[in-house]
């Protein structure tokens, strides 16, 4: 058997990081930036009041309460060109930029009126630029907004909106073919009929690849037959990387390393001391180089590997710094019994935070490599090392599969 950590290292040494392309702003979300951006004006590009209020001197507020005489109204949008001279303030809106002559805006809660509005009653005392927010607070002109390997959330579009960019350079987004095997598969409209059973390995991929955020082009079910593999792999050659489910063990119609051992080069079909999982075959199609990953055809086995091979290397391909999920010590209440294998065992669990920073974990269901809905009802899997497992009341590390169904308190760490 290859240790899992051989079969990483040689997965992720022949994943080279896609190149730079140019997207527009809102399709990159999620994805890496590629070259630093600078501020090319202040954010935001003018002093402007933070609430409604009135704009004026701080200094005529001195012994408040004051009345001053108001010259006039600024709504955002405004070019706020109204002079505010002493003993004088102009109402203002959120937003809005600061008149020439004031340095502080009092909130409107804090004030009165009369004659009409044409004089406001000034409640408190102001200092200068109370309520103000200045010029380039949030970012100064020439200043780096974000540097290269940044991953691109909300935020940050909104942030490199309010720089006026309608475009970003990012490391590309892999583009991923995904086909299965089986002549026992069939389409969920399709009926059952004998020895035939719906296809859940590549709508569950195709959706777990998705959800990580990478572009997936759907090549369907292709039968076990060495012909129609070829042809397969000459369609996903032209994609950035290739993920299969079934054919990579010792079966007699198992043809897909036999295909690959011909269409690949640096092939390498693989038993990882791994379980569920064991058989995976990784190489690069020639003339292309294109990754591809032949996965086992459990449905457990599938997503298992899926986790341990192909998203920490799609991520490398992306440009990021993190690869994997991030992993957790929690306590096993009930403990995980298993017996001496040679292997990792990766278990379905549930993980919970039952007090502040401290979590427990469960099996989430049966641990055949068939039982997909234990693996649905799971938020990590327990990493039990070889030996004898863990008694109870141990604990164990835990690949967090959902780290947002924990609260903020949960250490988190790389594993």
């Amino acid at each position: 058997m290859v240790a899992v950590a051989d079969a990483r290292a040689f997965v992720l040494g022949l994943c080279r990081s896609l190149p730079a392309c140019e997207v527009p702003l809102e399709q990159a979300v999620g994805c890496v930036l590629a070259e630093p951006v600078a501020a090319a004006h202040p954010v935001p590009p003018f002093d402007n009041s933070a609430m409604d209020g009135y704009a004026l001197r701080a200094a005529d507020t001195a012994g408040a309460p004051v009345r001053l005489r108001v010259v006039g109204t600024i709504f955002a949008g405004d070019d706020g060109a109204i002079p505010v001279g002493v003993g004088e303030a102009a109402r203002i809106m959120t937003g809005a930029p600061m008149p020439p002559g004031a340095d502080a805006v009092c909130v409107v809660e804090r004030t009165s009126t009369e004659g009409n509005g044409a004089v406001v009653v000034i409640e408190d005392e102001v200092v200068p630029r109370q309520n103000v927010r200045s010029a380039g607070s949030d970012l100064p002109e020439g200043a780096e907004a974000f540097g290269p390997g940044t991953v691109l959330g909300p935020a940050h579009v909104g942030v490199l909106a309010s720089l006026g960019l309608v475009r970003v350079v990012v490391r590309a987004r892999p583009r991923v073919a995904v086909f299965v095997t089986g002549d026992e598969l069939v389409p969920a409209e399709v009926a059952l009929t004998g020895g035939k059973i719906h296809d859940s390995n590549r709508p569950a991929l195709v959706a777990q690849l998705r959800a990580d955020g990478f572009e997936v082009v759907d090549l369907g079910t292709v039968s076990d037959e060495e012909d129609a593999l070829v042809d397969a792999f000459g369609r996903a050659r032209a994609y950035d990387a290739v993920v299969t489910s079934g054919g990579v063990s010792m079966g007699e119609r198992d043809y897909v390393k036999l295909v690959l051992d011909k269409l690949a080069q640096e092939m390498r079909a693989m038993q990882v001391d791994i379980r569920p999982a064991r058989p995976f075959a990784f190489g690069t199609l020639t003339e292309s180089g294109t990754p591809v990953f032949a996965l086992p055809g459990n449905p457990v086995s599938a997503l298992v590997s899926y986790e341990l091979f192909v998203r920490p290397a799609l991520r490398k391909m992306a440009g990021f710094e993190v690869l994997d999920r991030p992993c957790v010590t929690a306590v096993a209440p009930a403990g995980f019994r298993r017996r001496p294998d040679g292997k990792l065992h990766l278990v379905r669990v549930v993980v919970r935070e039952e007090s502040p920073g401290v979590l427990t974990t469960w099996p989430s269901g049966g641990q055949d490599s068939h039982v997909l809905r234990a693996m649905a009802e799971a938020n990590g899997l327990a990493l039990v090392a070889d030996g004898e497992g863990v008694p109870p009341g141990g604990t164990v590390p835990v690949l967090l599969l959902d780290a947002g169904a924990l609260d903020a308190g949960a250490s988190l760490r790389p594993w």
